[in-house]
């Protein structure tokens, strides 16, 4: 379909100051798309904004967080009222979390997944009564291939990236018929910043600060959030259900089929070595995009 398929629609992402966000945002103005973006960073937002409208693209750039569920609702009435609808969602915005359950404090369970769950919950019941209004339109949400396996000291991301994965494939078979594209994206290892960002309440045994496991991390990530953009804008012209991005979260998908219970020795040396720890029984810090 290419760019025909774009041109003059409506783009809505989240997160969009950095990292698969602004890739996204990018890749969507290249297609000739209205885009309306937002994210807490206001002054890279603002940056960003400015980028694209230097290439004639319409933007629409506002302060958001989207764990407050009356600030998404009010935005996405000004994108509808300002832009005149919105067309391609993707609810990206995520943040990352290095904890123990045992010493988690529950307000940063609290704080990621009123950001990573309630944040897709919230975006997609604002536009969701738009698009089965008008029979059409893509709804995309940013799960991680930490929805599709667990991981020691992840169990607050792992759990929102999970309900993300059920919320969303829930949320498919309902829409099926109406027109509305539903899509769930896995993530594996992106180099962006979100391991640098990360609250690592616990480090990996092994690792000397966080800074190394982050340093770490953009060692082994092989995907650019571009190439996960673009990965994404595929899904959508496809209308594809599940979207895997990376050789590396292909992998994951295949062992939790074929091992859906003792894949975790596996992944947890796999990652381990990822992290720089140093023992058998490390636990490894952020290593894939939300």
């Amino acid at each position: 379909m290419g760019r025909e398929m774009f041109a003059g629609k409506v783009a809505v992402v989240t997160g969009a100051a950095s990292g698969i966000g602004l890739a996204l945002a990018r890749d969507f103005a290249a297609r000739g798309c209205k885009l309306a973006i937002s994210d807490v960073n206001t002054e890279k937002l603002a940056a960003v904004a400015d980028e694209l409208r230097q290439g004639g693209t319409t933007v629409l750039a506002e302060k958001l967080d989207v764990a407050d569920q009356a600030a998404f609702f009010a935005y996405a009435d000004k994108v509808i009222a300002e832009l005149g609808g919105a067309d391609f969602v993707v609810n990206n915005a995520g943040v990352a979390l290095m904890a123990n359950v045992a010493t988690m404090p529950l307000k940063d369970l609290e704080w990621l997944m009123g950001i990573n769950f309630w944040g897709v919950v919230y975006g997609t019941k604002a536009f969701l009564p738009h698009m089965l209004a008008k029979g059409s339109g893509s709804i995309v949400n940013i799960s991680s291939v930490f929805g599709l396996i667990g991981i020691p000291g992840q169990s607050a991301y792992c759990a929102a990236k999970f309900a993300v994965r059920g919320f969303t494939e829930s949320l498919r078979q309902e829409v099926h018929g109406t027109g509305v594209h539903v899509g769930c994206v896995h993530p594996g290892g992106i180099k962006t910043n979100i391991a640098a960002s990360a609250r690592m309440l616990e480090l990996p045994p092994g690792a000397e600060s966080a800074e190394a496991v982050a340093r770490r991390f953009e060692q082994v990530a092989r995907t650019t959030p571009a190439q996960a953009a673009a990965t994404i804008i595929r899904g959508i012209e496809k209308r594809s259900r599940r979207i895997l991005i990376g050789g590396d979260a292909r992998l994951i998908s295949g062992i939790v089929r074929l091992l859906p219970v003792s894949y975790t020795g596996l992944i947890r040396r796999a990652l381990g070595a990822a992290t720089g720890a140093k023992t058998k029984t490390s636990q490894p810090a952020i290593t894939a995009r939300p």
